[in-house]
């Protein structure tokens, strides 16, 4: 007679679990910097007339009228943008492992002995296990 036992196997089946997505989008700042920025202003500028500069200050008649203009210039911010690269952003999965504990039932063969005793010697069968056996 043969006894049978069920064991149980335990394995694992990948399932997908769900999904994780990268998105990227823009948004607008407001930012503010300072920046120096110069301009010409106009100074008048007096001297009286002396011995040493008197032959160029009388080049020209002594009364008419004249003009005399400057141009003045002043700097102002120009504002430009530019895209540059700061930072490299990339998703990569990792496998981590949990132990999880499995319970499940499992049917097994038990082999009883009868014997009933035999009357002329009085004696009784046993069950003895063999190697390999229960």
């Amino acid at each position: 007679m043969t006894r049978s036992e069920e064991h149980m196997r335990v394995g694992v089946e990948r399932h997908e679990a769900g999904r994780a997505r990268l998105r990227k989008y823009v948004v607008t700042e407001e930012v503010q910097q300072t920046v120096p920025v110069r301009h010409e202003e106009v100074r008048v500028e007096r001297e009286p007339i002396t011995d040493a500069n008197r032959d160029e200050a009388m080049s020209g008649p002594a009364f008419k009228e004249d003009e005399h203009e400057v141009t003045l210039y002043e700097e102002r911010p120009v504002v430009e943008t530019e895209a540059v690269p700061v930072e490299r952003v990339r998703m990569t999965t990792e496998e981590k492992t949990a132990d999880e504990t499995v319970r499940g039932r499992v049917r097994k063969e038990r082999i009883e002995a009868e014997t009933e005793m035999d009357e002329e010697s009085g004696r009784r069968g046993r069950d003895i296990p063999k190697r390999g056996r229960e």
